[in-house]
């Protein structure tokens, strides 16, 4: 063999060697590759598993209102029918978002309401008013709108002439002009904080007047809670909380007593009709006017 062959050979050899080598490359590579991505895998069916976990539960936390409106209705409808159990719920639910729509406008995060039934709802604020006057805006919400729920329901037992009607209407009026009374934790508590803490104490004797002529034990309950609230009388609040101008205080005392007064006037005239419906009605609305912890425990 000639040296140019042997050259030859040589280099056909190499080539050889070469191609085989590029040949094994690939079966070799997709090996580490299937191997890395199988532990990315691993870890993105891992963290997605935890994401729909958590996005079930933000799914059920958004529901939450909606899965407790529906537990209420159906409670109350076991007692008082379920056309009454749907239009008692919504009342309550106006009422709470007059709540819910304060607490917006007062940049003051908040809960979703979650209903409770025989007691009412919840709000649950997750900050703190910056004043008192913050506070009563956020307290008066509630009855605010609950009173124009109750208007409504007058003016359409009025065009329908349905005794249905005339019974929700009487409840709304009779819970949210309960509400009002001035006693913390209830609405009234709250709004008339701005105008003065001592009215608090007008509240506690109109509050146990009210329990010995109904001898309500919720009346009683909110009576004892509102002792534990007396010695803020005497106690200082935080810096320049009850700091607030003498117009803004007019302005919720004529809004605080002018709604006071719609809604007697309207619990007046809605119990004269309610005087001529039948025994479900008038037990739906007595008791109504015996659930009075809805903006109380709402607003707070």
């Amino acid at each position: 063999m000639t040296h140019e062959q042997e050259q030859q050979e040589r280099t056909i050899e190499n080539m050889r060697r070469l191609m085989a080598q590029r040949d094994m490359a690939p079966a070799a590579e997709p090996q580490r590759d299937w191997s890395r991505w199988g532990w990315l895998g691993a870890a993105a069916l891992f963290i997605f598993g935890k994401a729909q976990w958590l996005f079930a539960l933000a799914k059920l936390a958004k529901l939450q209102t909606l899965l407790t409106m529906l537990l209420s209705i159906a409670v109350y409808a076991q007692v008082f029918g379920w056309p009454y159990a749907v239009g008692f719920v919504l009342l309550i639910f106006v009422h709470e978002l007059g709540h819910a729509v304060a607490l917006w406008q007062q940049g003051i995060p908040a809960g979703a309401p979650v209903f409770i039934p025989f007691v009412g709802a919840v709000i649950a604020m997750r900050g703190m008013p910056r004043d008192a006057w913050v506070e009563a805006v956020v307290g008066i919400g509630g009855p605010l709108l609950g009173t124009v729920g109750a208007i409504g329901c007058l003016i359409a037992a009025f065009v329908t002439s349905s005794p249905l009607m005339f019974a929700l209407s009487a409840a709304g009026f009779l819970i949210n002009l309960f509400n009002m009374i001035p006693i913390s934790p209830l609405d009234g508590g709250r709004i008339v904080g701005v105008m003065s803490r001592w009215i608090w104490l007008v509240g506690y004797i109109v509050g146990g007047a009210m329990f010995l002529l109904t001898y309500s034990p919720m009346l009683l309950l909110i009576l004892i809670l509102g002792l534990f609230q007396l010695p803020s009388l005497f106690a200082p609040r935080r810096e320049g909380y009850y700091d607030v101008s003498m117009g803004k205080r007019v302005v919720m005392g004529v809004a605080y007593f002018g709604l006071l007064a719609v809604l007697a006037a309207g619990a007046a005239i809605s119990e004269a009709f309610t005087a001529e419906l039948g025994q479900p009605q008038r037990l739906a609305v007595l008791f109504s006017s015996a659930l009075v912890t809805l903006a109380g425990r709402g607003s707070r």
